[in-house]
């Protein structure tokens, strides 16, 4: 039996650890103010006390429903520095999809700021399990104001939390029906943090560049590396390229992660200087698959700092380091340290090199499983031959014979605009309101700008005018879900038992770009 046993170290403490030893360095940088690691951790104990002071337990799931600001970083982690859950959801998605979510969740809490506090008040009525529990950044009768609350709190310790206790819950859909709320433990957490450092290589006094929603994965990997590393985060409150430009100068910005969208406006933008960004050591780009062309781009611009990785919120990730960018220029890499992955054949059995087939994967980082979705967990399942259980991402791909990973399509039909997601059917159930529409599909198409966009392929019985029905749609969808285009047929192609042929709707409007 070992002397010693120690536990992992898991978030809480981790933050905890930063803000004793690193307590006067640069923890989190937001427009012109900075926290130190002592006042950061210090203002997430207090948060986590004023959440203990509401009589919620640990354990408990308290919602996020917040733009980017000093505020939602302390929201967040003073959320589960306390032993609580956070339930971060993703502003662009409709009113209805927020209270779904919420609801769903079992969030016995939320915290809002700027217009999300009217949002959620007008659905407060519906979710009574958040009682009087509801706090406003801004100010709001009714609601308890954030920095009273911070200020009269008294510090709470690190939460002494269990591997399997729940540590975030973040949703993969703006949904009209049931979400999918994909559920991370602290075990699970912990290897994001340190299994991500090492493949994106973060060092200690990492800088690191936040220019995406704090609700999304892609922040979440940016932001756990970070507080690994010991490092500093800066979060911009909205993208903007020249802002970005200028922080990245100015506070020699080691670390960034990015969507493709952003990346081709950087480069398009007449502001763009390489040696303006020299202190980039690592660009991690994600979200959806770079064009080789635009790989190109960004490799000649950025150099051997860029990255690009491939992954799911669920848990599989892969990456192209950058000495592979030359000889592996169309492939997403391989994956990253203690991930396992297989190709599967239409039997379910693992293909050669060469042959396409569903990417399943396994490893730490595997999500402890979607929220009260047994059917979704038992969906996303391949049981292998020694009874493990890996995840299947729905995706189709490749290895070539030095183990590199290329995708192929997606089983699923998901669309990925500007790095987020966005799953058809949401929009279809709304777009099938409109009383001219008998039938619809929606797909991705290209689009210069979003990478893919939304659009409704629709069977309508009486005339409409498409830019009428565009309007009509999209006053009704949350933001990123919103259709760039309507084109009219006759009827929807389907199979024999009825369902809808996408891959020949994909096949049909292939060149259309908009």
């Amino acid at each position: 039996m070992p002397w010693f046993q120690p536990g992992p170290l898991l978030l809480p403490e981790m933050l905890a650890l930063n803000a004793r030893w690193l307590a006067a360095e640069p923890a989190l940088i937001v427009d012109d103010t900075t926290l130190t690691w002592a006042e950061f951790v210090d203002r997430c104990a207090r948060f986590g006390g004023a959440l203990h002071g509401m009589n919620l337990d640990p354990g408990t799931r308290v919602g996020v429903v917040m733009d980017n600001s000093l505020e939602t970083a302390i929201a967040l982690f003073g959320t589960v520095y306390a032993g609580l859950v956070a339930v971060p959801i993703n502003v662009s998605v409709s009113d209805a999809a927020v209270k779904t979510m919420l609801a769903n969740s079992a969030a016995r809490a939320v915290v809002c700021n700027g217009s999300h506090i009217d949002r959620v008040d007008a659905v407060r009525a519906d979710l009574p399990a958040l009682a009087e529990r509801c706090i406003a950044v801004d100010g709001k009768p009714g609601w308890h104001d954030f920095s009273a609350l911070v200020a009269a709190a008294s510090p709470v310790a690190a939460a002494n939390a269990a591997p399997t206790d729940e540590c975030n819950i973040i949703y993969s859909s703006g949904t009209t029906g049931l979400p999918k709320g994909i559920v991370h433990d602290h075990r699970c957490r912990a290897a994001w943090a340190y299994d991500m450092a090492v493949a994106l290589r973060y060092r200690p006094g990492a800088r690191t560049l936040c220019s995406l929603g704090l609700y999304s994965n892609i922040s979440w990997v940016a932001m756990l590396s970070t507080f690994l590393a010991g490092g500093t985060l800066t979060v911009m409150p909205k993208f903007d390229v020249g802002r970005l430009l200028d922080i990245v100068a100015t506070q020699k910005i080691t670390h960034a992660t990015m969507v493709p969208v952003q990346l081709t406006r950087i480069l398009e933008d007449h502001r763009f200087d390489a040696a303006n960004v020299a202190s980039l050591e690592s660009l991690m780009c994600c979200g959806s698959p770079l064009a080789p062309s635009v790989k190109e781009a960004v490799i000649a611009a950025f150099g051997p700092a860029f990255l690009e990785l491939y992954g799911l919120t669920e848990g599989l990730v892969t990456v192209l380091q950058p000495e592979d960018m030359a000889d592996k220029l169309r492939s997403v890499g391989k994956p990253c340290p203690g991930q396992e992955l297989v190709i599967l054949g239409a039997d379910d059995h693992p293909c050669p090199p060469g042959e396409s087939g569903e990417i399943v994967g396994r490893g730490p980082l595997l999500m402890a499983g979607y929220h009260e979705r047994d059917d979704a967990n038992e969906e996303a399942t391949w049981l292998g031959p020694d009874g493990q259980r890996w995840l299947r991402t729905g995706d189709i791909g490749q290895l070539d014979d030095d183990g590199f990973l290329y995708l192929v399509d997606r089983k699923k039909d998901m669309i990925i605009s500007g790095g987020q997601n966005i799953y058809p059917a949401d929009i279809e159930a709304v777009v099938i309101d409109h009383p001219a529409v008998v039938d619809v599909a929606v797909i991705g198409v290209a689009s210069e700008r979003w990478g893919e966009t939304p659009l409704a392929v629709v069977v309508a019985d009486h005339d409409i005018d498409a830019v009428e029905l565009v309007t009509w749609a999209n006053t009704r969808l949350g933001r990123q879900q919103r259709i760039a285009g309507v084109e009219f047929i006759s009827a929807l192609p389907r199979n024999p038992n009825g369902k809808i042929l996408k891959r020949e709707l994909r096949e049909q409007f292939r060149h259309m770009s908009l």
